[in-house]
């Protein structure tokens, strides 16, 4: 049993020293998913890498949440599903007109070619992508997995399971049947 598998099962029975002990031993592999997920954002994101890891982690960690993992890979699993919440969170408050959601940020080299808003374009996937858990949770986890927390292929088949080849085909499907979702949509 490595080190992270102990600590998990540690956390699970309620040791709450346990959780400092954690964070530095998942921290850099967080913050490469962070980091992966944040670089294909558009530029002008105002979240880090460092604060997204840090708030996936407060809301994996905090007292009163049930914390049953089967493992490392669960766990991960576990992480990218809170970064994907974190932020399609940050993408619905942008669009709020409080918050500026009626504004278009552009820059003066872009004026001749406008884009789509990165943060409709966040929310619209989210949305997609509950419809697509609905019919299929398997490639809905793979998107999760492999689009919001940036784990490779080979990565997301480890954490599900699952072979490389049946990883690869649900994100094919899945790519293509959001791909079609979304832009049906706008």
């Amino acid at each position: 049993m490595n080190d992270v598998t102990r600590i998990l099962a540690d956390i699970q029975a309620g040791d709450l020293a346990a959780s400092e002990k954690l964070l530095p031993l998942v921290y850099d592999e967080l913050r490469k998913l962070a980091s992966a997920k944040l670089a294909r954002e558009k530029p002008g994101q105002t979240l880090q890498a460092t604060a997204l890891v840090h708030e996936a982690y407060v809301r994996l960690v905090k007292d009163g949440v049930d914390r049953y993992w089967n493992g490392e890979g669960h766990f991960f699993a576990v992480a990218a599903e809170a970064m994907r919440r974190i932020l399609v969170e940050q993408a619905r408050r942008k669009r709020r007109v409080k918050h500026g959601g009626g504004l278009v940020r552009v820059e003066l080299l872009d004026i001749a070619s406008p884009q789509k808003d990165a943060a409709d374009r966040i929310v619209a996937v989210d949305e997609a992508l509950n419809r697509l858990s609905v019919t299929d949770p398997l490639a809905a986890n793979v998107v999760k997995l492999h689009y919001f927390a940036g784990l490779s292929i080979d990565e997301v088949s480890q954490a599900l399971g699952m072979s490389r080849a049946t990883t690869y085909r649900q994100w094919a499907y899945a790519r293509s049947w959001l791909k079609s979702e979304v832009e049906s949509k706008s």
